[in-house]
């Protein structure tokens, strides 16, 4: 995937070198295939000088929190299917009902916000929130807050790297940046095969 991720994002961006919104597009479309990947090729093309760090940052942004609401939505569409209409929360006495606290406020921010960091937890608690109806502002506005700090950090790395494996490896430096990609993919599955239950049991 990341091989492919990598060969749509740099042909697209290549291209469209004068077409700024083709770009932008590219970009969003490679972050709903591959977050971290679509963050690592776009700060090396902005460090190959094929796109604008602006427009670079504001897609990755934009796509990401975009795939966010997805899941979300995905969530919220579940609770209409009817094997699961059971288990969704009914529209009367939904705000006093035991349980249901940390969908609210604060506390369902922290749990969004958190998740952001926590490989393998986005997935499950993003459609969850949707399909409890969580509320749809502060699921927004954590996971746009979080992922204007991780996203950032990751760009900064991979901006750096890839001026680091450009000047070591020249024409090879793709074969590191595939490498680089492998490598945080590997690590994010490995941190959340140890937070399951069953790796911790």
């Amino acid at each position: 995937m990341s091989f492919d991720l990598s060969s749509m994002l740099t042909t697209g961006l290549t291209t469209a070198a004068h077409t700024p919104l083709w770009q932008a597009v590219t970009i969003i479309i490679g972050t709903f295939i591959l977050e971290d990947g679509a963050t690592i090729l776009t700060a090396i093309a902005v460090g190959d000088g094929a796109v604008t760090l602006p427009l670079a940052l504001l897609s990755l942004y934009v796509g990401i929190v975009t795939g966010d609401a997805g899941l979300y939505g995905l969530g919220r569409l579940a609770a209409f299917w009817p094997p699961a209409r059971r288990w969704a929360p009914s529209a009367a006495g939904t705000e006093n009902a035991s349980g249901v606290k940390w969908w609210h406020g604060a506390a369902l921010f922290r749990v969004i916000f958190v998740s952001r960091f926590v490989p393998g937890t986005r997935l499950p608690i993003y459609t969850a929130t949707g399909f409890f109806h969580a509320g749809f502002r502060v699921f927004i506005l954590a996971t746009a807050l979080a992922t204007l700090l991780w996203t950032t950090a990751l760009f900064a790395l991979s901006l750096k790297m890839g001026q680091i494996l450009l000047d070591e490896l020249g024409a090879w430096r793709w074969v590191g940046v595939a490498g680089f990609i492998l490598a945080i993919v590997l690590v994010g599955r490995h941190v959340a095969r140890m937070q399951s239950p069953s790796a911790r049991g």
